[in-house]
């Protein structure tokens, strides 16, 4: 069984490393690693793939930046050109960015099957591009590997078969606590943010990139007015996105004194980082899950989450940007109230073996 792992950005090698492991342990199946080149990382070098415990990518598309229409054909193009020549059986697809809905398209129709991992996560907020890809991709998709219930629900309602859906966990879940015991081996003392955690034995971590909150000027100054003041209780230290800190120049915002702005970690530097946080103040996805399943209190700066299970069982809950609601959660933190949570099912490191069991069957 020849099948392609497709991957567009940091994030996503970190959900098919899980499922590159557990292939690595049945000869039966014959995989190769896509790069579409979407994004490109400075930190994703040799030692990057090297601590997720994968090979290098077979296959480098270089689709590089643009709009999301001139990268997407960019991807298509590519990806068809290599299963032209190295047809697959199957291909997998991750997560919900670009890379994500172009190599679908492109394989339903050379008629070659697609499974989507994490299937059927649903923001119902169409202003959000990643919210299109995944319901597309969901569309053409022949298998639906599902990281919480309420995926299952969406796709059912969608009109999906029950036997094509799957409700096995979340790799990126996986992934987490498999970088968690590599880290436990690791000299730290190097890290660049070594010294602040030394410093400082309480703290919280901040992560913003999305257009809603960094591109609007009138957000950005109410989203720092806020941690500005949070910090005069608790030190923040801000890995801060390009995007972000270009909009936060352009508008001239000005930030507390205990806010420490750094440039974007490496995984392994933001999991040191975080993963002893008071609390994290985040729009990313990826981390209302991360902070769940190690139940690290999290305010998601969004009106909206397609994670659900982070709110109803997890530590997080959506603060939109309103600075009377993220001021009352902050003291209901720091004042020990907060609500515990709960690990999700199946959200137990083992995701990557359900999904290739349910391959291999």
């Amino acid at each position: 069984m020849k099948i392609f792992l497709i991957a567009g950005a940091r994030p996503n090698f970190m959900k098919i490393a899980p499922i590159a492991r557990a292939f690595d342990k049945h000869s039966q199946i014959n995989y190769k690693v896509v790069h579409t080149g979407q994004h490109y990382d400075k930190n994703m070098s040799d030692i990057f793939f090297e601590e997720l415990g994968i090979r290098l990518p077979d296959y480098h598309l270089g689709a590089g930046g643009g709009t999301h229409a001139q990268q997407t054909a960019k991807i298509m193009t590519g990806f068809e050109e290599i299963c032209e020549k190295d047809r697959p059986d199957l291909v997998i697809v991750v997560g919900d960015v670009n890379s994500t809905l172009a190599c679908s398209i492109v394989a339903k129709k050379m008629y070659i099957k697609v499974a989507h991992v994490e299937a059927g996560l649903r923001s119902f907020d169409l202003s959000m591009p990643e919210e299109i890809n995944r319901m597309v991709t969901d569309s053409i998709s022949d298998l639906f590997f599902v990281t919480e219930e309420q995926g299952m629900t969406n796709l059912l309602k969608e009109g999906k078969i029950l036997e094509k859906l799957h409700f096995v966990g979340h790799v990126m879940i996986d992934n987490l606590f498999y970088q968690l015991e590599k880290l436990k081996k690791m000299d730290t003392t190097c890290f660049p943010t070594t010294q602040f955690k030394q410093e400082h034995t309480q703290y919280g971590v901040v992560t913003l990139h999305r257009p809603s909150n960094v591109d609007d000027k009138e957000n950005l100054e109410i989203i720092f007015e806020t941690l500005s003041e949070i910090s005069k209780t608790l030190p923040l230290i801000f890995p801060i996105h390009p995007r972000t800190r270009k909009n936060m120049e352009a508008f001239n915002i000005k930030i507390g004194a205990n806010i420490k702005l750094t440039e974007p970690l490496s995984y392994m530097e933001f999991l040191n980082l975080w993963k002893d946080a008071k609390l994290a103040l985040t729009d990313s996805g990826g981390l209302q899950e991360e902070t769940t399943a190690l139940g690290i209190p999290c305010l998601t700066i969004r009106e909206n989450t397609e994670r659900p299970i982070t709110i109803t069982q997890g530590t997080n809950e959506l603060m939109g940007t309103s600075r009377k609601k993220i001021l009352k959660s902050f003291d209901e933190i720091i004042g020990g109230n907060w609500k515990v949570g709960q690990k999700p099912q199946f959200w137990d490191g083992n995701a990557a073996e359900r999904i290739t069991a349910l391959i291999l069957r």
